[in-house]
């Protein structure tokens, strides 16, 4: 096989099709991207890695100055992630440059979150940036990423980043409960997308009234995909062990009189300064979390 003469029809015919047929040409591009890379790495194979350094130098001259060495690397990288069969499948849903973002990381499993998570949400380019720069993935803890990885059933608690991220817009030098449900409140959205998906907002300092007295739940949500409400404590604090028996008390609360019987029991997370694992271990409830906030 002449795998540059096949390379070379295949871009000039991608070059010809973005013209003509404007509403499907990212599609296009796309796989036409695959077949090439899967054509670099069958070359890179027969005579050597050095094969992409010269195709690109004459197709440089004869296609375009837009297939230099990175552009037919990234080719190859395509391939060489979505060569699975099961993976495939994806390639038709991001255009390329939401690929060229996703190609510059080296790991692979982060490369396959990302696409999911871009194909779930309907990231832009820019908006899958910014994920990626907060370092998202990362701050999924290990076990979640297992999961992911073997695609086992997710629970709503797995997908909550840690630490949280929250942005301080107004630049508060001191971070008080206050302030601090302020500044949630202030980018609502992005602060249910740090829990993870599928979260709606209920109402903030949610007035319950046990016996006599009324309290106030910080944040109350609700999961549509699992079906539970979920209480959120806000602590500036490290994490207390009376925090523990206060959440506790509000999502059997939520329990008892607010959920129904076709759903799931609530969740509770506490979100803290510092947390306390030892706390946490002598914790029988599942059901609560915790997670670090940090600000930036």
């Amino acid at each position: 096989m002449n795998y540059y003469n096949e390379i070379k029809n295949k871009l000039i015919d991608n070059e010809i099709y973005n013209k003509v047929k404007d509403y499907s040409k990212e599609k296009h591009k796309v796989i036409t991207y695959f077949e090439i890379g899967k054509l670099l790495y069958e070359a890179g194979s027969v005579y050597g890695e050095d094969r992409i350094g010269r195709y690109s130098k004459r197709l440089m001259n004869e296609v375009g100055k837009k297939y230099n060495y990175r552009t037919l690397y990234r080719m190859r990288k395509l391939y060489e992630v979505f060569g699975n069969e099961k993976l495939t499948t994806l390639l038709s849903k991001l255009t390329w440059s939401h690929y060229l973002l996703l190609l510059t990381l080296k790991d692979n499993n982060k490369i396959i979150y990302y696409i999911n998570l871009s194909i779930s949400q309907n990231l832009s380019v820019r908006q899958l940036e910014l994920r990626v720069k907060n370092k998202e993935y990362e701050r999924l803890d290990r076990e979640t990423k297992n999961k992911l990885i073997t695609n086992e059933e997710i629970k709503v608690e797995d997908l909550i980043k840690n630490p949280i991220i929250i942005k301080n817009r107004n630049n508060y030098d001191v971070i008080s409960e206050k302030i601090l449900k302020r500044l949630i409140l202030e980018d609502l959205d992005n602060f249910m997308k740090e829990l993870g998906n599928n979260f709606s907002y209920i109402g903030n300092e949610y007035k319950i009234k046990i016996g006599d007295k009324y309290n106030y739940i910080d944040l109350l949500l609700y999961n549509i995909k699992f079906k539970c409400y979920v209480v959120i404590e806000l602590k500036i604090t490290e994490l207390k062990k009376e925090h523990i028996g206060q959440i506790q008390t509000y999502m059997n609360y939520i329990n008892k009189n607010i959920k129904t019987f076709e759903e799931n029991k609530t969740v509770g997370i506490i979100i803290v300064k510092k947390d306390e694992k030892y706390i946490m271990e002598y914790c029988s409830d599942e059901r609560i979390l915790t997670r670090e906030y940090n600000i930036v």
